[in-house]
């Protein structure tokens, strides 16, 4: 196990990792991942989220196929795109190339989290902006803990670009619908610190253009 640390330090260095080993990942930790999840708030207090743990390479081949497909259609866009705010070309190429190298190495991740709401009211009102309040918050409580865990992780939701294809593979009902794949492995880099833009940067005070004091 590695050395605790505490919350803020899990936030100021947990980078999306996106290079991981193929090193299994003990279910004792999966499941302390999942536990810290199922302590986020949920909309309603309703807590109709479902994870499921994929480790069939079988079916983790199924998803990196559709994955790899979405990023086949996507990636044009992201060469052709701007740097990130504050960031260079070279710094938008290194992240490109981790994006390629986990999309093609997505199935090799010990194991797969995908993140999942069943039953979901807002969905049903179409307000799909809702709903992710009822998973995103368990999703970062599981990444915060992966982090502290020692283990790497990142948000990833292009599959659902091929989301009808996905759902098949995973077997999934009618009213249940995931939101996010979680790839969960053991890091082949390091942890932080992150680079971010500075809170004044993207702080409003009162209304949109006003500085924040």
């Amino acid at each position: 196990m590695p050395e605790e640390i505490n919350l803020f330090e899990a936030m100021h260095s947990m980078r999306a990792m996106r290079r991981l080993k193929p090193d299994p990942v003990p279910d004792e930790l999966i499941r302390k991942i999942i536990a810290a999840g199922v302590c986020a708030p949920s909309g309603g207090d309703v807590q109709h989220w479902r994870f499921i743990v994929v480790k069939d390479p079988e079916i983790k081949k199924q998803l990196q196929l559709r994955y790899k497909k979405a990023l086949d259609q996507i990636l044009p866009r992201y060469r052709a795109a701007p740097p990130p705010p504050g960031k260079t070309e070279a710094q938008k190429h290194r992240m490109l190339d981790a994006v390629v190298y986990l999309t093609e190495h997505f199935h090799e991740a010990p194991t797969l989290i995908v993140c999942c709401l069943v039953g979901d009211f807002a969905a049903s009102l179409g307000l799909a902006k809702m709903s992710g309040a009822s998973i995103y918050p368990a999703v970062q409580n599981m990444l915060l803990a992966a982090r502290g865990l020692g283990l790497g992780a990142t948000l990833t939701t292009r599959h659902l670009l091929f989301e009808k294809e996905v759902n098949e593979v995973l077997g999934l009902p009618e009213k249940a619908e995931t939101f996010a794949i979680i790839p969960i492995g053991y890091p082949l880099g390091n942890f932080g610190p992150v680079s971010r833009q500075p809170v004044e940067e993207v702080t409003f005070q009162d209304q949109w253009g006003k500085a924040y004091l």
